[in-house]
């Protein structure tokens, strides 16, 4: 749950294991909006997530008042819009021009970024493309501060940080290293600064749970060949 004043039905749809849905939570709690959180079985989809999201039946799914709103970046931008909250600051920059290169940034990492397994082959372009994204987006974005916002967490930071937790599990796991402090230094002491932040405290995944999921779904790939 999140903490906050807000009275109208809130619920989302999503998984402690799903990078995008963590995402989802992040905002929430960025905003201090109270919410009811109804985790999902990725393996076995409830009736809920099917007719919440007919067309890709995957997590998260905001649904506010009846209304759902599918897609993590969506989300994001609806709940910082819609949403007021308890917290006065807005998620996305104020600044249209800014708020645009948020975007083409947050859609680079979803589209660019190693972040599934499908793409673990892929170790170094991804490597690559952290370099670029620590010198045309963290560097340039932050400011020299300790957030792509500056001083505090904003767009950019959620759209990278909801994958910190799938990171680490590659690392555990494989011994791959995505942002690798040698290779993104920079990139890496923010890494190391949002995972201390409350934001990623409060939606971090118990225990194991992303290497019981990591394998259970290399598991089913495996027994399907």
């Amino acid at each position: 749950m999140a903490a906050g004043g807000n009275k109208e039905d809130l619920k989302l749809l999503g998984s402690p294991v799903s990078p995008f849905a963590i995402r989802a939570r992040m905002a929430l709690v960025v905003k201090g909006v109270s919410y009811e959180y109804i985790e999902q079985d990725l393996f076995n989809k409830s009736e809920l997530l099917r007719r919440s999201n007919p067309v890709h039946r995957k997590v998260p799914v905001l649904i506010h008042n009846g209304r759902p709103i599918c897609e993590s970046l969506i989300i994001v931008q609806y709940v910082d819009e819609a949403l007021a909250g308890t917290a006065a600051k807005a998620i996305l920059p104020a600044d249209p021009y800014d708020r645009a290169i948020a975007r083409f940034c947050a859609a680079y990492i979803d589209n660019k970024g190693d972040h599934g397994e499908e793409r673990l082959q892929k170790v170094n372009q991804s490597a690559a493309k952290m370099k670029l994204l620590e010198q045309d987006g963290f560097t340039k974005c932050s400011n020299g501060k300790a957030f792509f916002r500056g001083d505090s967490i904003g767009y950019l930071d959620l759209a990278l940080g909801s994958f910190l937790f799938w990171f680490k599990t590659l690392r555990q796991i494989f011994g791959v290293e995505i942002i690798d402090p040698g290779n993104t230094p920079i990139l890496a002491a923010w890494a190391g600064h949002f995972m201390e932040t409350m934001v990623a405290k409060k939606v971090a995944p118990e225990g194991d749970r992303m290497v019981e999921h990591f394998k259970k779904v290399y598991g089913a790939v495996a027994s399907a060949l």
